[in-house]
C-alpha cells in the first residue's frame, strides 16, 4: 500500500543529549572534523549511511540513545563540542578585530539561486552554488555578518544515472524539509513566517521561510510548497533551473522580491542587524533592487531617487563570460507580472522594463536582460577572476558608450575555496601551507599514494553500483575489482557538461589516448564525472560518447565515468587525483574553482590558461595547455590542435616526470611540484582571501556609500543626473592646443595644454575635463592611459565656451599620444563612467593633434 501523505517524526532526545540537536542543526558540522567524529560515535554504521546528523538522529534506536545518555565520556565530549560551537558563534573573529570595525557593514545580505553547503542539503547544480556555499562558510569563519538568501527546491537538482547504452537519465527525489538540517522561521506567537507576491489576476504566491544555520551565518530558503497556494504556485520552487520561461521568472521574482521581504522578517523576528549592503550573486536575484526601491517609494522617494539610494549599497557579481549564459525574458512577460494589477504597483512598469533593456548595439529591444538590470541597480560590480573581469568589461561595454573597455566600472575578485570543506583529513593532519615545506619526500609521497588508494576503492564501489543501475548482474562485474591501480598516474576531470568545457576533447584521437592509457611503462588512468543540463541533449550526447569509450573492455580498467557527480564524490575525487584536467574554450571559463580544490590536496593542475589558472599559473605548480587562438580558426581545427598539445604534454612531460625516480627511489621532481603547490599556490586559492577582498574592496565602500546616500542626497543625485543627461548633447570639445619649452619632446619635460570646451547649460562644477596620455599603438590608440584633470581658467566667453589648462608630463619614451575629454562629475558618483556620458574631440580636431612623437 502506498502512503497518501509522507512526513517525518523527529526523535525526542534524552535531556542529557539535547545539545546533539543544536549541533545537528548547525551546518558547521559539515566542515568541523571534531563534530563529525562525535556524530560518528553515536552510531558508526548509521553515520556512514545517513551522511548527516539529522537523518542519523532520526534512525538511532532509543536504546542506543539511552546508553549514550549514561556514557560519561561521551557526555564530556558532547559538552566540549557544544561549548566550542557557542564560542565560535559568539566570539570575536577577524571581522570584529579589524581596525575601525564600527565602520564596517552592520550586515550584508547575500542572494544566490543555489547554495552548495553540504551533500545533506542538495540545493546546488554546479560551481555557482558551491562558490556561494564556500562564501557563506568562510564569512562565518571570519565573522562577517552575512545573511544568505536562496530558494528551497523540493526536488533539488537532479540525480543522474545512466541507461545501458550510456544515455544520461534524470531522477528527482522528493526532499522533505523536516528531514533536512533546517528550522522554520516563526513569528513570536509560533505561527510560520510567510512572505507573499502578488500575481496577475488577484492571485498570491506565498512562501514560508526555512533557516539553515551555516556556522554564524543564517541562510534563508524560501519554499512555495505550502497548502495555501494553488498547485501552480506550489510548484514554483520545485526544481533548480527547471520549467519554462514564466516558471523561471516567478522563481527569480520570489528569490529577489520575496528574498528581501524574508530578510526583513528575519531581522524583525530575531533582532539581527538590517543589511546595509545587498550582494546579488549573478543576475537571478536582480529583482531585489526593485523591492528595495518600492520600500523607499513608500517612504516618499520617487523612482529616480530610490534607484540612486539602492545602487549605493548594492554589489553585483557576474559569473558568465558569454551572453548566452544570462537569463533573458520576453518584455511582455515581465510587464504582465509587474504594475497595478500584479507586483510592485508603486513602480511604473516602464521604469521596470527600462532597467533590463539591451540599449547597446546588437541588443534585442524585445528582451529583458537580468544581468543588465543587475548592473544598472548596482553601484559596484565584479567578475570572478582577472581574465573574467577583462571579458566582462568587453561584454558589457555597450552599457557605457564612449568608454574604452578597460574603463568600464566592473572590477574582479578572483574566487577562492573553503579549505576545511575540501581538504582531505589526511592532508589536514599534516598541517597547511608552510608546514609542507619541511615534510620529508617519503611522507609526502606516501600521503599521495594513500589518497590515490582511497579514490581507487571509492571508484570501484561507485562503478559497481552504476553498472547495477544499468542492468548488469553481479556475475558480469568481476572486472570492476581490477579497475584503476593505486600506483598509476591518475587524472581527474569533473564538472558540468556544457559544450564549452569540452568533456570529450580527450577523445579527439582515440588511438593516441588508448596508447596513453595502456602504456607498458608509463600508463595513465582517468576518472571522469559530470552532469549535463536536463534540457541539453548535446551535453547528454557528450556524456554518452565518453561513457561508451569507457565501457570498452580494452580500456575500462583505465578510464571510468562516474554518474551523479556532487559534493560527496568530489571530496574523494580531488585529493585522490595526481592531475586535475581542465580544457575549456578560452576565455569561456569565468574562474573554475575545481582545480583550486584539487591544488589544496597536492594535486597538480593541467589546464588551458583560462579563469584563475591564467592568473596564477607557474611551471612549479603544473602545466598550461597551449591555446589555438585566432578568430578565423574553425572550432574542429582548434579542438584538434589543443587536443594534440594535451597528448604531447601527457606523453613527453607529465607521465615521464611522475614515473621518474631519483636516487632515493622516489619521484623527487614530482614531489617537489606537489610541495610547491601546497606551500605557494594553496594560500592564494583560499576563500579567506576572497571574502576579505569582498569586505575591503566592495562591501565596506558600498556600506559607506549607503550611509552617505540620505534621502535628500538621493534626490539631489537623481535630479543632477536628470539635468546632466538632458543637457549633455550640447557639451563639446572645441579646441586643443599645446606649447613646450623645447623643440623636441624629451622624457621628463612637460607640455602646457589649453582646451576650450562648450558646456551648454552645465557649469564647471558639473564636469571634469581630463587629459589622457600614454603610449600609442600603430593605429594611434592610447594604451595604459593616465588621466590628468585640467583646471578651468576663464569663461564663459561670448559663445559659452570655457577654457581649461594644465601640464602634461612626458613620463614615457617611445610613441606617445594624448587626447582630452569631458566627463560628468559629482561627489556621490561611484565611477566617472557611471552615466555612460563622455565628450571627446571631433575627428577634425584629432587629425590636427594627438600623436606627439614616434
Amino acid at each position: 500500500m502506498k502512503a497518501i501523505r509522507r512526513f517525518t517524526v523527529r526523535p525526542v532526545l534524552p535531556e542529557a543529549l539535547r545539545p546533539l540537536a543544536e549541533l545537528a542543526r548547525n551546518l558547521r558540522w559539515s566542515w568541523h572534523p571534531e563534530t563529525r567524529e562525535l556524530f560518528r560515535e553515536v552510531d558508526p554504521d548509521r553515520w556512514e549511511t545517513a551522511g548527516d546528523p539529522v537523518r542519523l538522529l532520526g534512525a538511532v534506536p532509543p536504546r542506543r540513545l539511552a546508553e549514550l545518555a549514561e556514557d560519561t565520556g561521551f557526555l564530556a565530549r558532547l559538552a566540549a563540542a557544544a561549548a566550542d560551537l557557542d564560542a565560535y558563534a559568539a566570539g570575536a573573529r577577524w571581522y570584529q578585530e579589524q581596525p575601525g570595525a564600527g565602520e564596517l557593514p552592520a550586515a550584508v545580505a547575500y542572494f544566490s539561486p543555489e547554495f552548495g553547503i553540504t551533500a545533506a542539503l542538495p540545493q546546488y547544480s554546479g560551481g555557482l552554488g558551491i562558490l556561494a556555499g564556500d562564501h557563506l562558510k568562510t564569512a562565518s569563519d571570519l565573522g562577517v555578518p552575512l545573511i544568505g538568501v536562496g530558494l528551497l527546491y523540493r526536488h533539488g537538482y537532479f540525480r543522474q544515472t545512466l541507461s545501458r547504452d550510456g544515455w544520461q537519465q534524470e531522477h528527482y527525489p522528493v526532499l522533505d524539509p523536516h528531514e533536512l538540517p533546517l528550522t522554520q522561521l516563526q513569528e513570536d506567537g509560533g505561527s510560520p513566517a510567510r512572505v507573499s507576491l502578488a500575481l496577475p489576476g488577484g492571485r498570491l504566491l506565498r512562501a514560508r521561510i526555512w533557516v539553515a544555520q551555516v556556522g554564524r551565518v543564517p541562510l534563508l530558503l524560501l519554499d512555495s510548497d505550502v497548502e495555501e497556494n494553488d498547485l501552480g504556485e506550489r510548484s514554483v520552487t520545485d526544481r533548480l533551473y527547471g520549467g519554462g520561461s514564466e516558471h523561471r521568472l516567478l522563481q527569480e521574482m520570489l528569490l529577489g522580491i520575496g528574498g528581501v521581504r524574508a530578510v526583513r522578517a528575519y531581522c524583525r523576528i530575531t533582532g539581527h542587524p538590517a543589511p546595509e549592503v545587498f550582494h546579488t550573486n549573478e543576475g537571478h536575484a536582480g529583482f531585489l533592487g526593485l523591492e528595495r526601491i518600492a520600500e523607499l517609494r513608500a517612504e516618499g522617494l520617487d523612482f529616480a531617487a530610490g534607484l540612486e539610494a539602492v545602487r549605493a549599497g548594492t554589489v553585483f557579481t557576474t559569473h558568465t563570460p558569454v551572453p548566452a549564459g544570462i537569463d533573458r525574458f520576453d518584455r511582455e512577460l515581465v510587464a504582465h507580472h509587474f504594475g497595478a494589477e500584479a507586483e510592485l504597483p508603486a513602480i511604473d512598469v516602464q521604469d521596470v522594463l527600462g532597467l533590463g533593456m539591451e540599449t547597446y548595439p546588437g541588443g534585442e529591444p524585445g528582451l529583458f536582460n537580468m544581468a543588465v538590470m543587475g548592473l544598472r541597480l548596482a553601484g559596484r560590480a565584479n567578475g570572478v577572476s582577472l581574465l573574467h573581469g577583462d571579458v566582462s568589461r568587453e561584454m558589457f561595454a555597450g552599457l557605457w558608450p564612449g568608454f574604452d573597455a578597460e574603463e568600464v566600472p566592473i572590477t574582479s575578485v578572483t574566487n577562492g575555496v573553503h579549505a576545511p570543506t575540501w581538504v582531505a583529513p589526511e592532508v589536514l593532519r599534516l598541517g597547511s601551507g608552510d608546514d609542507f615545506a619541511a615534510l620529508p619526500d617519503g611522507e609526502l609521497w606516501a600521503l599521495r599514494r594513500e589518497l590515490r588508494g582511497q579514490l581507487v576503492a571509492e571508484v570501484r564501489e561507485r562503478l559497481r553500483a552504476s553498472w547495477r543501475q544499468r542492468g548488469a548482474g553481479t556475475a558480469e562485474l568481476g572486472w570492476v575489482d581490477e579497475v584503476l591501480d593505486p600506483d598509476v598516474l591518475t587524472i581527474g576531470f569533473a564538472r558540468r557538461v556544457p559544450s564549452y568545457k569540452r568533456l570529450t576533447l580527450m577523445l579527439r584521437d582515440r588511438d593516441r589516448l588508448t596508447q596513453l592509457l595502456l602504456h607498458p611503462e608509463r600508463p595513465v588512468q582517468i576518472v571522469v564525472a559530470g552532469k549535463a543540463h536536463p534540457a541539453d541533449d548535446g551535453g547528454k550526447r557528450l556524456v554518452q560518447e565518453l561513457v561508451r569509450f569507457a565501457d570498452d573492455p580494452r580500456v575500462r580498467h583505465r578510464i571510468v565515468f562516474l554518474p551523479d557527480y556532487g559534493m560527496a564524490m568530489a571530496r574523494r575525487l580531488y585529493p585522490g587525483c595526481d592531475i586535475w584536467l581542465n580544457n575549456p574554450l578560452r576565455p569561456l571559463e569565468a574562474c573554475g574553482t575545481s582545480g583550486m580544490k584539487a591544488a589544496l590536496n597536492g594535486c597538480l593542475n593541467l589546464s588551458v590558461l583560462d579563469g584563475w589558472w591564467d592568473e596564477w599559473f607557474e611551471p612549479d605548480f603544473g602545466w598550461a595547455i597551449p591555446t589555438a587562438d585566432g578568430d578565423t580558426l574553425e572550432q574542429d581545427r582548434r579542438d584538434d590542435i589543443e587536443a594534440d598539445a594535451l597528448y604531447d604534454l601527457l606523453e613527453r612531460r607529465i607521465a615521464p616526470r611522475f614515473y621518474e625516480r631519483g636516487e632515493s627511489g622516489l619521484p623527487d621532481r614530482w614531489t617537489e611540484m606537489v610541495r610547491r603547490t601546497l606551500t605557494r599556490l594553496g594560500p592564494k586559492v583560499l576563500a579567506d582571501r576572497m571574502v576579505r577582498e569582498y569586505v575591503d574592496r566592495l562591501y565596506t565602500p558600498a556600506a559607506h556609500a549607503h550611509r552617505a546616500m540620505t534621502p535628500d542626497r538621493a534626490r539631489e543625485l537623481a535630479d543632477w543626473k536628470g539635468r546632466v543627461r538632458a543637457a549633455w548633447y550640447r557639451v563639446a570639445v572645441d579646441h586643443v592646443e599645446t606649447s613646450t619649452t623645447t623643440s623636441t619632446p624629451e622624457l621628463g619635460s612637460a607640455l602646457a595644454l589649453r582646451v576650450r570646451v562648450r558646456l551648454g547649460d552645465l557649469r564647471p562644477e558639473d564636469v571634469q575635463v581630463q587629459a589622457l596620455s600614454g603610449r600609442v599603438d600603430a593605429e594611434d590608440r592610447i594604451t595604459d592611459a593616465t588621466p590628468v584633470p585640467l583646471k578651468p581658467v576663464n569663461g564663459p566667453d561670448g559663445e559659452g565656451g570655457w577654457s581649461y589648462e594644465g601640464p602634461l608630463a612626458l613620463d614615457r619614451t617611445g610613441p606617445f599620444g594624448y587626447t582630452v575629454r569631458v566627463l560628468p562629475a559629482h561627489r556621490l558618483l561611484s565611477s566617472s563612467a557611471e552615466l555612460g556620458l563622455v565628450a571627446v574631440p571631433s575627428e577634425e580636431l584629432v587629425e590636427g593633434g594627438g600623436v606627439l612623437m614616434r
